[in-house]
């Protein structure tokens, strides 16, 4: 006998499988669509799940902002609970001293020691190093009747910019772009093959043993670079931990890489198909800023983010109950007509563009938020003013498999450059 579902589990569920790979928006207006008919406004409750879906960029704010809603809700037992680290696999153990995954005051402490070696005066120092980086690239692509935008421009920049900011070199880099690779497939990806999590568990092994005693290590000798000005941040006493250390440097590469990859490529992909947007960049290449904004509005790099609740809440006029899990499409929220009207349109000048909900709000704001910004400044800007020409060359474009993160695979493109 054929199990009965309800139509809200039916669209969850498909928010996990291929259509919200190939093209989620649909998705997401017909999940919108439903709430409504069901009455909920823009709070899809799927009670198989003892959970809601919430699309509105008034209720995602909300959440995002709540004292009661907590990051990583139920993902790991509680301080104290049986089991210990024994009871998580290699990969959860990389994953749990993530800010991340902490609320109240122990995400206060990681955030703050971080946030104290990750300074706005080091990010914006990073420009020229952004811009020389960027510029090897296009030399390299130079002469070339076609490259990949992907492999060739989105994944070498960012990923280059971090490392080197970190301190990384060399074969560390190179295992540093692998292991992070682990990461983003554990934080949403969709191919989690047994042959798959047996090689991230793998490398997490190898990340935790790399780290082990390397705080210790760079205190008594610094060395250039946020990783080591991570390991030597100190507040009241208070330091980073090797797994700690680990697991933050690994998220600020991560996060480092991953979103702005996703935005590039991305963001070339949406100028492509928005041609008025492309020549207005390329006649005031100044407009560079707020087409990033209108990009990462557009394009929500991190397409969907969730919390638990600890207490009921009042969200969209529902009232949600403590224990629930809240599924945040942010990538809805970003396109919410109430707030940006004629919302699937890229407008260079939309003067409230930044009020997009890519990097998340309140307390998890994204640690990262404006080295993103401005690599994608240098990157847009160069482009208009270098390759105004610039074509993304006809093609199926194909999309990473992953949920949460989302941008294309390849991106045949000619540069023309001037």
């Amino acid at each position: 006998m054929t199990a009965v579902t309800s139509p809200a589990l039916d669209l969850a569920q498909a928010m996990f499988g291929p259509e919200a790979i190939i093209d989620p928006y649909p998705l997401y207006a017909r999940a919108q669509a439903l709430a409504r008919q069901q009455g909920t406004g823009d709070v899809l409750r799927v009670p198989e799940w003892n959970s809601a879906l919430t699309f509105s960029h008034e209720a995602v704010s909300a959440v995002l902002r709540s004292p009661a809603a907590v990051s990583g809700g139920g993902f790991f037992q509680e301080e104290g609970q049986e089991g210990g680290e024994s009871a998580y696999p290699e990969a959860m153990l990389v994953l749990k001293p993530m800010m991340l995954f902490h609320n109240g005051a122990s995400h206060t402490r990681l955030r703050s020691l971080a946030q104290a070696a990750f300074t706005p005066r080091v990010v914006a120092g990073s420009r020229e190093l952004v811009q020389s980086r960027l510029d090897g690239l296009l030399q390299s692509a130079a002469g070339r009747p076609e490259f990949d935008a992907v492999a060739d421009l989105a994944v070498p920049l960012p990923v280059g910019v971090i490392t080197e900011m970190l301190g990384l070199k060399g074969e560390d880099e190179a295992k540093f772009r692998e292991w992070s690779g682990a990461v983003a497939e554990l934080l949403g990806g969709s191919n989690s093959t047994p042959e798959l999590m047996s090689l991230v568990e793998g490398q997490a092994r190898e990340m935790r043993l790399y780290f082990r005693g390397l705080a210790d290590e760079l205190r008594a000798h610094p060395q250039p670079g946020l990783l080591s000005a991570l390991a030597a941040v100190e507040d009241g006493g208070e330091r980073l931990s090797s797994d700690e250390l680990l697991a933050n440097a690994v998220l600020l590469l991560a996060a480092g890489h991953e979103t702005t990859t996703n935005l590039i490529s991305g963001g070339l992909l949406e100028l492509s198909r928005q041609p008025d947007a492309w020549a207005a960049l390329v006649e005031r290449p100044e407009l560079a800023a707020n087409v990033t904004e209108e990009l990462l509005r557009l394009t929500s790099p991190v397409q969907r983010t969730g919390r638990g609740l600890s207490q009921d809440t009042q969200i969209g006029g529902q009232t949600l109950a403590a224990g629930s899990f809240v599924g945040l499409i942010v990538a809805a929220a970003n396109r919410d007509p109430a707030l940006f009207p004629d919302p699937h349109r890229l407008d260079p000048q939309r003067t409230n563009s930044a009020r997009h909900l890519a990097f998340a709000s309140g307390p998890h704001y994204c640690l990262g938020a404006s080295l993103a910004r401005l690599e994608g400044e240098v990157v847009f800007r160069t482009l208009a003013e270098r390759c105004p020409d610039l074509k993304v060359l006809p093609q199926t474009v194909n999309f990473r498999p992953n949920f949460v993160l989302r941008g294309p695979l390849e991106l045949r493109t000619t540069l023309n450059q001037a």
